[in-house]
């Protein structure tokens, strides 16, 4: 099943009701929005629902955060109040592969595009935390420039003493409490 990235009938269902619930309790996050024009949207994306229920697996509690008027898409974001259960990763396959001893299970990069989702960019976290208070015990990591990450470092970012946060670290560490947030367009 989870080659084919497409949910059963019964698992789409099963997810529209939590995605539905979670849209009408948070709905100042995406006011003026419209749940049945969304659902119409995921209902004939089985690929991105699949995704979506990935997010969902992990603990990511996605749920929509905007509306691109120019591509006509709805925005998906993880929402859990600390990092999804995607964590102890390194940032990417090159870090991975520097590493010659305790190696984690994969990296950051992989898994996203795996899951079919995008990494969030330190200005996408940023946003996200003008509605919600997020990560306030672990961190996630974010998109790293590219001169950056030449350099064998990436950055993550969190919320602390009600300020978001932007740190650096080697793209070969990972922690427990650092995992990633993802997003999809619908």
């Amino acid at each position: 099943m989870k080659n084919n990235k497409k949910l059963s009938t019964e698992q789409a269902q099963d997810l529209l009701k939590i995605l539905k619930a979670r849209f009408e309790k948070n709905i100042k996050r995406h006011k003026d929005l419209d749940w049945k024009k969304i659902q119409a949207k995921l209902e004939a994306s089985p690929e991105k629902l699949w995704s979506l229920n990935e997010m969902e697996q992990t603990e990511g509690e996605p749920d929509v955060t905007g509306y691109d008027k120019k591509t006509d898409e709805y925005i998906f974001t993880d929402c859990s109040t600390e990092s999804p259960k995607r964590r102890s990763l390194c940032y990417d396959k090159q870090a991975w592969d520097s590493r010659k001893a305790n190696k984690p299970e994969s990296n950051v990069i992989d898994r996203a595009t795996e899951m079919g989702i995008e990494l969030l960019t330190e200005e996408q976290y940023r946003k996200l935390q003008e509605i919600g208070k997020f990560d306030l015990k672990t961190s996630s990591w974010v998109q790293t420039p590219q001169n950056i990450r030449n350099l064998g470092g990436a950055i993550f970012c969190d919320r602390r003493y009600d300020m978001v946060f932007m740190y650096h670290n080697g793209a070969d560490s990972y922690y427990a409490a650092r995992g990633f947030r993802g997003m999809l367009k619908v």
